[in-house]
């Protein structure tokens, strides 16, 4: 007798994760251990003990370097591309042979190996809930990651003891989850504004298939960034007054970052909200100094005007690329889209309706679960045909060092494509052929995804 297919979903957020099962043909998102239905993406490894979720995002308080947070942004990253995503970690990332690597205390870990431990929690849970072994996952990413980001994320679920049946982008997870008439079907925008990514994803639905006609965003973007916002005013704020610059302390900016994600939520229903920080340092006469401020809606909008404008700019993008088509309806995905500012600047630049499922932060796992079962072979499996596309290009490196493109971005997969190349110089017998992903016309800024060397070229 062949051994049961146990499938879920794990949509591996930057700040938060869920676990996703189908139980009577319906998905359900699975309540951890604390009682909730959202697992924090944090990992607390002080000691040698391991701590995930909520216990883990309690330690970021009081052990900012030993607590681990938003380490989607280094999936599948090299140390170089970490650049601007260390800036806003409070753990230390080093360079070991040009990778990032977590090191806490002696002992390094790879962006995978944290990412893995998340999932091996989440794994856990689902098994907790069924009440047997869970073998078989559907991991969602974001439709703007990388094939480096999307194999190392593969990867992280493989050490989390699951067969990974397929890699879906967030987006595309949506609309399965959605309340869009497959049938009827039309051209739908879905916007996925997380805790650090955002994608705007246009897509063609009829008969039950969806087509993804093209998708733009940054996987450098998200919620978070609203977070450091808030938080470089107050601390700007806080030094004005007092002449103190808590920038420079660890434990301080984790309490300030923690509370500046609490004012962005309560901005989305409240025009202002308090922010009060006791103790959060001394002066020089070792008097504690406490942090107390007011951030309204109005200057919450001004701090994030610019962030804004980039977003409404990757839209146009993505509606560029895929023809601009009429627009049947924007799908919101992500606390983030709660934002009022984003809404109401979606809204005033596209002209159509804004289609909110019941909780925009559950969907992406809630569609991801009914692809797995689909692939398990459950009951009730989806017959959609999902169709997507590449984010970014395929090529190869030439003379001279350029990137050359043989597949575009947002080409629908799968797809094959050929093309003719000469060598370099006469009565050459073999040549080593790089094969690139990117955007860049220079190879050396793209990532490099193979190599291999043809070889017995006739001469």
């Amino acid at each position: 007798m062949a051994k049961e297919i146990v499938a879920i979903s794990c949509d591996l957020g930057s700040t938060q994760s869920e676990v996703c099962v189908i139980e009577n043909g319906k998905p359900v998102v699975v309540v951890n251990r604390e009682g909730s239905q959202m697992t924090p993406s944090v990992v607390s490894l002080k000691d040698g003990e391991r701590k995930v979720g909520a216990a883990a995002k309690r330690q970021m308080m009081v052990n900012p370097k030993e607590t681990v947070n938003i380490i989607k942004r280094f999936m599948g990253c090299t140390y170089k591309e970490t650049e601007e995503a260390r800036k806003h970690v409070l753990y230390d990332v080093v360079d070991v042979d040009g990778q990032p690597r977590v090191k806490i205390g002696e002992k390094l870990y790879s962006p995978e190996e944290i990412s893995s431990m998340i999932l091996h929690d989440l794994k856990k849970s689902a098994e907790d809930y069924l009440g047997k072994e869970v073998t078989h996952a559907v991991i969602t990413v974001p439709a703007y990651f990388s094939n480096a980001a999307r194999e190392a994320t593969k990867k992280a679920g493989e050490l989390a003891g699951l067969e990974v049946m397929r890699i879906i982008a967030e987006p595309t997870a949506a609309i399965l989850a959605s309340n869009i008439d497959m049938k009827k079907g039309g051209k739908y925008m879905v916007v996925d504004y997380g805790g650090a990514t955002i994608d705007f994803s246009v897509a063609d639905i009829e008969n039950d298939v969806v087509e993804i006609l093209a998708t733009n965003g940054d996987t450098f973007t998200g919620g978070r960034d609203l977070d450091i916002l808030i938080s470089n005013w107050l601390v700007d704020e806080f030094k004005s007054e007092n002449g103190i610059d808590l920038s420079k302390d660890p434990q301080a900016m984790s309490r300030i970052i923690t509370d500046a994600e609490k004012a962005k939520i309560e901005l989305s229903s409240s025009s202002q909200t308090e922010i009060n920080i006791p103790y959060i340092t001394i002066d020089k006469d070792n008097q504690p100094l406490h942090l107390v401020n007011t951030l309204t809606k109005a200057k919450f909008e001004q701090l994030i005007t610019s962030v804004a404008d980039k977003l409404i700019g990757y839209a146009k993008e993505a509606m560029k690329a895929a023809g601009n088509p009429k627009l049947d309806g924007i799908l919101l995905v992500g606390g983030s889209c709660r934002i009022p500012l984003v809404q109401e600047r979606l809204k005033k630049e596209f002209g159509v309706e804004l289609i909110k499922s019941s909780n925009l932060d559950l969907a992406v796992a809630e569609g991801a679960a009914i692809q797995a079962n689909t692939l398990a072979g459950g009951e009730g499996g989806s017959e959609l045909l999902l169709l997507d596309v590449i984010p970014m290009n395929y090529g190869i490196t030439t003379e001279g060092g350029l990137a050359t493109t043989i597949i575009e971005a947002n080409t629908t997969i799968p797809c094959k494509r050929s093309q003719i190349f000469t060598t370099a110089v006469d009565n050459q017998p073999a040549v080593d052929i790089e094969v690139l992903n990117g955007l860049r016309p220079m190879a050396r800024d793209n990532k490099v995804v193979g190599k291999f060397t043809l070889d017995g070229i006739p001469l």
